[in-house]
């Protein structure tokens, strides 16, 4: 089983790699305009997907300019039954960015494999209305399968600029036992993650060939990590909220 489960995130690695590349470098470039305009790439996610955003902040080898929004109430502690709740709910996306430092030189990233809930749905569209170019992770095959919770009935997919397909099985688990009912194991998370630090990559070499210094976190276990990130922290300490 284990060799499966490897294989087959192999396979959805290949496929992503193959139909995505275009997507995805669209993005990269996207996310190079918005730092050399001086702006901030915002990420968001509910529930799992918050791990997105978690994994593009403050990260050893990252780009510095990401502003990671982990509202506590969408995350899956302490309660994780609260966070199905709120990301279903419409209405405060625009007044949380509106607390944010935002300005339409920004980008936003959005991951939601479903792409049904009224939370990210609402973040797209307020993204959006302040200028921002918005690049969406999902799974477009979940579309086909469910209607949209947000009160437009639109998806994610749907109001994004950029759409980067995750290649996962309906559901998003992959493994199943003949016999057994509910298939098991998902794949989201690495494919998700892969793709995004691809992206990181593209937007890094994007920067050097435009004769810009690229501005990203040295681990702070490195001897020298502090004080190289020491400006970083300087320059964006009341930019970025998380920091």
């Amino acid at each position: 089983m284990i060799r499966n489960y490897f294989g087959e995130v192999q396979r959805q690695l290949d496929l992503t790699l193959e139909q995505e590349e275009i997507s995805m470098n669209q993005a990269a470039e996207i996310l190079a305009k918005a730092i050399e305009n001086q702006g901030l790439i915002h990420v968001f996610g509910s529930g799992h997907c918050q791990m997105f955003a978690m994994e593009m902040f403050y990260r050893s080898g990252g780009l510095v300019p990401v502003n990671p929004l982990l509202l506590p109430h969408l995350s899956i502690t302490p309660i994780a039954k609260l966070s199905s709740v709120f990301e279903r709910m419409e209405g405060f996306a625009k007044t949380y960015l509106e607390l944010e430092n935002v300005s339409n030189n920004d980008a936003m990233i959005i991951v939601s494999v479903s792409g049904r809930n009224g939370s990210v749905v609402d973040m797209a569209l307020a993204a959006k209305a302040l200028g921002m170019t918005v690049i969406a992770l999902t799974d477009t095959d979940f579309n086909q399968h469910v209607s949209s919770r947000h009160s437009s009935g639109k998806f994610l997919k749907d109001v994004a600029d950029v759409v980067i397909d995750l290649k996962v099985h309906y559901g998003d688990a992959c493994m199943s036992i003949e016999g057994l009912e509910q298939k098991f194991a998902a794949t989201s998370t690495v494919l998700g993650l892969t793709i995004l630090q691809s992206i990181v990559a593209r937007v890094v070499e994007i920067l050097w060939q435009h004769g810009i210094e690229p501005p990203i976190w040295t681990s702070s276990n490195k001897p020298e990590g502090d004080r190289l990130n020491a400006d970083y922290f300087e320059l964006y300490k009341n930019r970025i909220s998380s920091l």
